[in-house]
């Protein structure tokens, strides 16, 4: 009878082998695989939190428009996002620096400030996602006292005027004075003021100041309201291609004819304007996981074409001063990753980040694998072969001249009742018998020596 049947696939002479080797081998084996891959989860960290803080801008402006349309682009993938209400991108920058303030993401304007050399390496950029045109709205009827006429198109007129400039951290003054010095004027030739711009509108609406500035997307409803309030006018840049030459954050703009109202025809003409463009700014800790949801967000929130670009153009690469996330730009090289177009972001996220760990450990476990039969097959035979050894001395105690049969023959017999309680699995049952027919030809020859004696 054949007990090791060549039949049994190899799956089961292995099951059988690991249940005989008893589980000791394979739980050891687990547990550093278990090991190994807690330490990977703690160390790459797949699963940040689920909760965004993002500095926006003042109430009404194009900043608090913008991390509006990316709350429910979030949200669908359980990412809370809490706003924080600035006065602007000078704030913005600010609290992206400060440790404690809590915010990890900001809309920046450009040309706003150089960065600290300090905090170059403390924030990255996740690409431009608007164009804000620098808009300079004045009063009419302030224009045709100070000037003699209705229009203004260089700065340079604007000396002695009351300019609202927006609050101290919205990062338009700034800008404005960079320009005014080019045109020779400081803050001594004008009377600035830091009002919000809310009420800075009000103050124009009702003649308290003489124009006000606003770096702003077109979209914004401030804007907007005072595109189509007649009283107010806006200033035409004529040297628009001169600043985008001189300021390399600065770029040429026009609003075309009838943009903004068609049938009324507004404005009459084209206006040339300058304007710089937003980024969207995140710390350098924030999680890999979450630049990749707001970059993706910012692709859904900018992607509709405007007055002064056109669809798609918006999000971009252009990074301005500060470097580009490496997340970021992995984005606009290759698009959504694969397993996110198939699977909810944060099991495709997780996969992406562990497979550099698991891959390796299966790499490993591969050539251990194949050494593993051997170590099973040889705990299973060290329980038949170890007995062997006391058979050995056994007959080596027999052949000499002095043996005690008797005593021998106990010793035989206790061999024989504990090798009827070893088990092995099936496979490995013939090795078994054959021990026990060893055992029984020792048995045979003890007998006959013990006549002979």
């Amino acid at each position: 009878m054949a007990f090791d049947d060549p039949s049994r696939s190899l799956s089961a002479r292995l099951r059988e082998a690991i249940v005989g080797a008893g589980p000791l081998l394979v739980i050891t084996l687990l547990l550093l695989v278990v090991a190994a891959l807690v330490a990977a989860y703690r160390w790459l960290d797949p699963t940040p939190e689920r909760r965004l803080v993002i500095a926006t801008g003042p109430e009404q402006g194009a900043y608090a428009e913008f991390a509006k349309r990316y709350q429910p682009l979030l949200r669908a993938n359980g990412v809370t996002v809490e706003l924080r209400v600035t006065q602007g991108s000078s704030e913005n920058l600010s609290l992206l620096r400060a440790l404690d303030s809590g915010v990890q993401a900001a809309f920046v304007q450009g040309g706003v400030d150089a960065p600290a050399e300090e905090a170059d390496t403390a924030l990255r950029s996740l690409g431009s996602v608007a164009v804000e045109p620098l808009w300079l709205f004045y009063s009419g009827a302030a224009a045709r006292k100070r000037l003699g006429q209705g229009e203004v198109n260089q700065l340079s007129q604007l000396r002695g005027w009351r300019v609202n400039t927006g609050a101290a951290g919205s990062g338009g003054r700034a800008l404005f004075l960079q320009l005014a010095a080019a045109n020779g004027l400081d803050g001594t030739s004008m009377q600035l003021s830091d009002k919000a711009t809310v009420q800075a509108v009000v103050d124009l609406l009702q003649g308290r100041i003489d124009a006000l500035l606003l770096v702003s997307a077109a979209d914004a409803p401030l804007v907007q309201y005072l595109l189509q309030t007649p009283q107010v006018q806006l200033l035409d840049f004529a040297q628009a291609e001169a600043y985008a030459r001189r300021f390399p954050f600065l770029r040429a703009l026009t609003l075309p004819r009838g943009v903004i109202d068609l049938a009324a025809d507004r404005p009459a003409r084209d206006v040339h304007l300058v304007g710089t463009t937003t980024s969207l700014v995140v710390r350098d800790d924030l999680h890999p996981a979450l630049v990749q949801l707001l970059v993706q967000a910012a692709a859904d929130a900018h992607d509709d074409a405007g007055w002064f670009h056109r669809a798609d153009e918006f999000p971009n690469p252009t990074a301005g001063d500060i470097a580009l996330a490496s997340e970021a730009q992995r984005f606009y090289r290759d698009g959504v990753p694969w397993l996110q177009r198939h699977l909810p972001f944060w099991l495709a996220n997780f996969i992406e980040r562990m497979w550099i760990v698991v891959l390796p450990l299966v790499a490993v476990m591969i050539p251990l694998s194949r050494l593993l039969p051997p170590l099973i097959e040889l705990r299973v035979r060290s329980r038949v072969y170890r007995w062997y050894a006391h058979l050995r001395a056994l007959e080596r105690s027999l052949e000499a001249p002095d043996a005690d049969h008797a005593a021998l023959r106990k010793a035989l017999e206790r061999i024989d009742a504990q090798v009827e309680r070893v088990g092995v699995p099936l496979a490995y049952t013939h090795e078994l018998y054959e021990l026990r027919s060893h055992i029984h030809l020792v048995r045979k020859r003890l007998l006959g020596a013990a006549a002979h004696g």
